[in-house]
């Protein structure tokens, strides 16, 4: 049983860089590399790809992200955990073995499932948001469970070397190797928060190395261009050394810590995991070194009954449309611009939003300087229940190119498939992972 173990993140969502994984296990000198990839609206869009065709719906950078990755986990003996399953973690690890194979390399391929919940999901549930049924949204596309450590470890237990997971609380795919390596207690919640914070901390990968955090006037970060992430030395009582390869851009601080400690917390003393209930009001943190914060303390309590569910539905179709305008009274022919799509197609989009990016886009105008830019862009959007209702959004902008304001340029329509999501809790009792093994 090992009294430390070194855990890295290479990826923080799906859209993340590639390279920071391969220098993390090339230079990290890593036990277990980490990439977390899945968000609700990523597996819910994974499941429609599923639906199209039975063999997809796991990420679709798996094989970007892992073609060059393979040979140096082999090569530095470094375990890899991820959520690229999405819809399909079997998909995935037949995918990854093909991969192996067509380079030679031997390696043990776990994929966990369990998490499509989805035969459960009546349509009459009361979503979490405003306690509407779910049914009451839409056609539901999809229900992925928030799984936990308890789903990893008896695929860490095969001796894998490669372990994919569909829908995983993010903190989990940190906790599990520790639990594993370990051999905490599964009832000691005070080590299980203590791990969850960790992982939360470290889960979104380059925020925590300056990414989220750079202003370059009030919060200066170095070498953004090459922004490390982060690896966590973690002893078997729950402390944790947080730290990036050396050479690597960015910077952890006290203050890169606190403000990723606080994402996506509403409530600091009862952070809710399928694992665990955490408290993050004791966590101590302290600055060791140059890029070398010390993380203690954390305590938690008994784990929920019930799981979180991520529900997919069809939501409709936003409509989209888009010019500019620039140079001498560019804001007013802006404002004339919106003044005529909302007098032409107004009456019939309710929810119509109009924007001048650059002056009001972000922020309501009473809130914006009232000094005139020097370019502006309309942006004009609806959420529509059919596709050719859509359309028309994008056709009467891209008409004022003509029909004025003078000077429009750059116009651009699209129309774009709406996923929403909701959330409803299910007794965990009713959800049973599985794992399948797959070698090359």
């Amino acid at each position: 049983m090992k009294d430390k173990i070194r855990i890295g993140c290479g990826a923080g969502f799906a859209g993340d860089r590639i390279e920071p994984a391969l220098i993390l296990t090339e230079k990290g000198n890593l036990d277990y590399l980490v990439l977390e990839c899945l968000a609700e609206r990523t597996i819910a869009l994974a499941q429609k790809r599923k639906q199209h065709n039975s063999s997809l719906g796991y990420d679709e950078l798996l094989e970007k992200r892992l073609i060059n990755l393979l040979p140096l986990l082999v090569k530095h003996q470094t375990r890899l955990i991820t959520n690229m399953g999405a819809a399909n973690p079997v998909g995935a690890a037949m995918k990854v073995v093909e991969m192996a194979n067509k380079q030679g390399i031997s390696i043990k391929v776990a994929a966990v499932t369990g998490d499509d919940v989805f035969q459960f999901i009546t349509g009459t549930e009361k979503s979490l948001e405003d306690g509407k049924p779910i049914n009451a949204f839409g056609k539901i596309i999809s229900a992925n469970a928030y799984l936990g450590y308890e789903a990893i470890l008896p695929a860490l237990n095969t001796k894998a070397d490669i372990i994919i997971t569909g829908r995983v609380a993010d903190p989990s795919l940190f906790l599990a190797p520790m639990i594993y390596e370990f051999g905490w207690d599964e009832t000691d919640y005070s080590l299980l928060g203590k791990g969850t914070v960790l992982g939360h901390l470290l889960e979104c990968a380059g925020q925590i190395t300056g990414g989220y955090f750079a202003d370059p006037i009030s919060k200066p970060v170095p070498n953004m261009e090459i922004l490390g992430h982060p690896y966590v030395d973690v002893d078997a009582l729950g402390n944790g050394k947080i730290s990036k390869v050396a050479g690597t851009g960015g910077s952890i601080t006290v203050q890169t810590v606190k403000e990723q400690l606080l994402y996506e917390v509403l409530n600091p003393f009862e952070y809710i995991t399928p694992d665990v209930k955490a408290d993050f009001s004791k966590v101590q943190i302290e600055e060791i070194g140059p890029d070398e914060i010390y993380i203690s303390g954390g305590l938690g309590f008994a784990k929920p009954s019930n799981l979180k569910v991520s529900v997919g539905y069809e939501a409709g179709f936003k409509g989209i449309g888009e010019i500019s305008y620039a140079g001498a009274h560019a804001l007013e022919r802006g404002k004339l611009a919106a003044e005529i799509i909302q007098k032409r197609i107004g009456h019939s989009f309710p929810n119509l939003k109009i924007d001048l990016i650059g002056y009001n886009s972000l922020h309501p105008m009473e809130l914006s300087n009232k000094s005139s830019p020097y370019e502006v862009r309309l942006r004009v959007a609806a959420l529509c229940a059919q596709k050719i209702d859509a359309q028309l959004i994008g056709e009467e902008v891209e008409a004022l190119y003509t029909n004025g304001p003078a000077g429009g340029g750059g116009a651009r329509k699209y129309v774009e498939e709406v996923i929403g999501i909701v959330s409803i809790l299910l007794d965990r009792k009713k959800i049973i992972p599985e794992f399948q093994v797959f070698t090359s």
